[in-house]
């Protein structure tokens, strides 16, 4: 099993060195910008070859890039017309069924870029030297760069993992520049008799994580105290953003960074107490792509005060990062993250699988089923669901050799298909504790 793992360097230049390096990175993002408006003149192309054939040589004259970085431009233009167009593209389909009314913007101007990231391509643009060095490419040549960094990374760069594209940042705070690298690992692929626990994690507001397993261990992960210090961010930010002054702009944005960074570090430690918890396992988590068009709510003037502030709360923390921090540290500690449907799994019941909305009394945290009248915490609902399907996968994955690590939501029969095996699952009275005993 192969893993990516990003490893972030600290360089430490000279001053020459230091003012080559940042106007690299300058010539570069104004390059970036200028492709993409020829790019939107020309039809918003997607097609980075085609847009290298006919920037390559305005890109070389008036920027004096070298050869690789004047081809990586255009392809990183490309790739990010490609991304808006599936968005646009998804969007109209999403608008023509009626599941949402709002309408994608993405392509209405040339996409700017602001922050002036390099990407370098290793053995072309940079390399490693013995002795803890980089030799990089600028606009007046190679230099060559001592750096810090974490020490298992830096024994990876040496040998032990493959290095793929680099990039390089620039921290303006600290007037510092950092090299974040791709380093590819080889991992062992465990086996599904090697993996004896199957849990199920439930993300979401009130609790940033639920997790269950199949023999009825439970673990709330309750989301209070970071939501609160993510409600005092978006204080901040509504203040700074009525005040429109140079100052509050720049305020605006070391709070963004602090903001990304607080983020980063709860989920980081979420995920480390979740893996931690279930060891040798093979964790469910719910596939929650397009999970804003999925399930639409009211907006603006139309929502109540409660409704916007829950909205700012789904949209504000990144749960996604969560579930690839997840994934990331269960491959490297011997277990195992797939991906199941996340339709329904807070509104079935796990004993009788009756599904319904009413299950869900005014959208509370109790779970009463209308069928059986089984009640338990909703978000505990939820997390069992998860560990039902992907038991079903690991199940499927002993009788088969094949693992299906992520479903197939393109495909709307394989998708119905799906939906009607776990109509059929069912959780164990046994695992089950009494009402009374559904905690908060």
């Amino acid at each position: 099993m192969k893993r990516l793992l990003t490893a972030k360097l600290k360089l430490l230049p000279t001053p020459e060195q230091q003012a080559s390096l940042r106007r690299t990175q300058l010539a570069y993002r104004d390059a970036l910008n200028y492709v993409s408006r020829y790019a939107f003149a020309a039809g918003k192309l997607s097609n980075g070859r085609r847009l290298q054939r006919e920037t390559y040589a305005e890109i070389r004259a008036s920027f004096g890039l070298p050869a690789q970085m004047a081809c990586n431009v255009p392809r990183q233009v490309g790739a990010t017309y490609k991304s808006l167009w599936t968005r646009t593209k998804a969007n109209a389909e999403a608008r023509a069924k009626g599941v949402t009314k709002k309408r994608y913007k993405g392509l209405d101007h040339p996409p700017a870029y602001g922050s002036p990231t390099l990407t370098y391509n290793h053995g072309r643009d940079y390399g490693c030297k013995i002795g803890s060095r980089l030799s990089l490419l600028t606009l007046d040549g190679r230099v060559v760069v001592p750096y810090q960094g974490y020490d298992r990374h830096t024994r990876l760069l040496q040998g032990g993992a493959r290095l793929g594209a680099a990039k390089l940042w620039y921290d303006q705070r600290r007037r510092r520049f950092y090299l974040l690298v791709a380093l590819e690992v080889d991992l062992p692929d465990p086996m599904p008799e090697q993996l004896t626990t199957v849990a199920g994690v439930d993300v979401g507001q009130r609790y940033l994580a639920v997790t269950a397993t199949t023999t009825n261990q439970t673990g709330f992960h309750p989301g209070q105290a970071s939501r609160h210090q993510a409600d005092h961010f978006a204080r901040l930010r509504r203040r700074l953003q009525r005040k429109d002054t140079r100052s509050a702009t720049r305020a605006l944005r070391r709070i963004g960074q602090r903001e990304r960074r607080f983020l980063l570090d709860r989920n980081h430690a979420l995920a480390r107490r979740i893996v931690d918890a279930y060891p040798q396992s093979l964790l469910g988590l719910e596939d929650l792509r397009d999970i804003r068009e999925r399930t639409p709510r009211r907006h603006g003037k139309k929502a109540t005060r409660r409704r916007r502030r829950a909205n700012r709360h789904a949209a504000r923390w990144p749960f996604a990062q969560l579930q690839e921090l997840l994934a990331d540290k269960a491959a490297r500690g011997g277990s195992l993250a797939v991906w199941v449907d996340a339709h329904y799994t807070s509104q079935a019941c796990p004993r009788c699988g009756h599904t319904t909305k009413a299950n869900r009394p005014n959208a509370s945290l109790l779970f009463v089923c209308q069928g059986c009248a089984y009640q338990a915490h909703a978000d505990l609902v939820g997390a069992r669901n998860i560990a039902l399907r992907t038991l079903l996968i690991r199940q499927d994955w002993m009788n088969t050799g094949v693992l299906s690590i992520r479903p197939d939501v393109s495909d709307q029969e394989a998708k119905a298909a799906r939906l009607s095996r776990y109509a059929d699952l069912r959780w164990s009275p046994e695992a089950s504790p009494p009402a009374s005993a559904v905690g908060n």
